[in-house]
């Protein structure tokens, strides 16, 4: 199992939807299916194959959310950023080596869904490069199309 850090505040809507998802959506797709199957035969029946992929879908999301709550790591916003330091849960800006616009990265999971802010996985090329650097640091890792350098211009929650 890897650790998936979350905030609070995700942790709490991942649990809402999993709720959500195994009360009324379950019955909302069961109903959808017996009404499908009156229609009558099933082999050309779009909207029955239709319920029968949605109820799918619904499922598979149900065992991620269940496996993401499982392996979650809450960090609250704030917390290890004393001093500077890259940890989960800050928000980094960077510029790239011979770039001068600045970026910036939640370091986290895409579950945290930050508006203007992208998401760099801790365990990704990126994310774990920054870790436990501070403002004014260089840092480089490696990408398919070779090594980037970026600087890191802030760190905050």
């Amino acid at each position: 199992m890897s650790e998936t850090h979350l905030s609070r505040e995700a942790h709490d809507r991942l649990r809402a939807e999993l709720s959500d998802l195994t009360t009324l959506g379950r019955i909302e797709i069961a109903h959808a299916i017996e009404a499908a199957r009156a229609l009558g035969d099933l082999k050309e029946n779009g909207d029955y194959h239709a319920a029968k992929d949605t109820q799918g879908k619904m499922e598979a999301r149900i065992r991620q959310i269940e496996r993401l709550l499982a392996e979650a790591q809450i960090v609250e916003g704030g917390t290890g950023q004393a001093g500077g330091v890259v940890q989960p849960g800050s928000v980094v800006s960077v510029r790239y080596q011979g770039d001068d616009e600045v970026e910036r990265y939640l370091i986290g999971s895409i579950e945290e869904r930050v508006e203007g802010v992208a998401i760099a996985s801790p365990a990704s090329p990126l994310g774990q490069a920054l870790m436990d650097h501070r403002k004014g640091d260089v840092v480089e890792f490696e990408t398919p199309g070779g090594i980037l350098k970026v600087e890191i211009v802030d760190v905050g929650a």
